[in-house]
């Protein structure tokens, strides 16, 4: 996929993620929170036995969204713990 396409990839799972786990970071914020759970979901499926992001279609948006919701719950365990110590 072109840059282009990843950017809008990654803003339309990054804005579906943050959407359903009650997340606010901007534009910005869910395109990288996209880009970077394609990169995860995809991480995931894989060890699942299943493919990953394959394009622009409804399957690897699935597939980034699910990425882009653990990732956004990893960030919440960190700062949780952080402000426990």
């Amino acid at each position: 996929m072109s840059i282009l396409v990843w950017i809008i990839f990654g803003a339309l799972a990054g804005w579906i993620a943050s959407s359903l786990m009650g997340s606010a970071g901007g534009l910005l914020w869910d395109i990288v929170l996209g880009i970077i759970g394609a990169g995860l979901g995809g991480l995931v499926m894989s060890l699942l036995g299943q493919s990953g992001v394959t394009g622009f279609n409804l399957y690897s948006i699935v597939v980034a969204v699910i990425g882009a919701i653990i990732l956004i719950a990893i960030s919440r365990a960190f700062r949780k713990s952080g402000h426990s110590a």
